[in-house]
């Protein structure tokens, strides 16, 4: 069994949104890089972050703290605003195990095809579900989709189709 503690970042620091509102954030720590290396001591080989920022805006802005995670030694997978090949490109470029697509998986069945096509298991799909329809854009959309719909699309994902 794999277990992954989860680091959620939003300006650069941990933290957890009361029911994913950004109004209602509580900061746990200043330092991911370092919480990260509590889970290594730990005994955590992976550890899940979600850029909250990247989720809310549609691109990455917490690089340089993702690139501090990376550098502890676990594997790393990472979530939020990876809506573009080139910022799925750069997240597994600088040392991501593996990225999770959310909001463009219920966009776009294309989309997530080529990426399995071009990274394989370095792609996964998350589906945050909300009264069973896709949350997407960081919970604060629905995509209009049901979670069991998008889940069903695997086999386009996979097959390419």
């Amino acid at each position: 069994m794999t277990i992954y503690p989860a680091i959620d970042i939003r300006g650069g620091r941990c933290v957890r949104l009361l029911q994913g509102r950004a109004d209602q954030e509580t900061v746990y720590a200043e330092d991911p890089a370092e919480v990260a290396a509590r889970f290594r001591q730990a005994g955590s080989t992976w550890v899940h972050v979600v850029d909250l920022d990247g989720a809310f805006s549609g691109e990455p802005r917490n690089g340089a703290a993702v690139r501090a995670i990376v550098a502890q030694g676990l594997r790393v997978q990472l979530g939020g605003g990876l809506r573009t090949r080139a910022s799925v490109e750069q997240a597994l470029g600088c040392g991501v195990a593996r990225v999770v697509i959310g909001t463009r998986a219920a966009e776009s069945t294309a989309f997530v095809g080529e990426l399995v096509q071009a990274f394989g298991e370095r792609i996964a799909v998350g589906i945050d579900a909300k009264d069973g329809q896709v949350a997407v854009k960081g919970w604060v959309a629905s995509s209009g989709v049901t979670a069991l719909d998008l889940a069903r699309r695997k086999t386009a994902w996979v097959c390419g189709r």
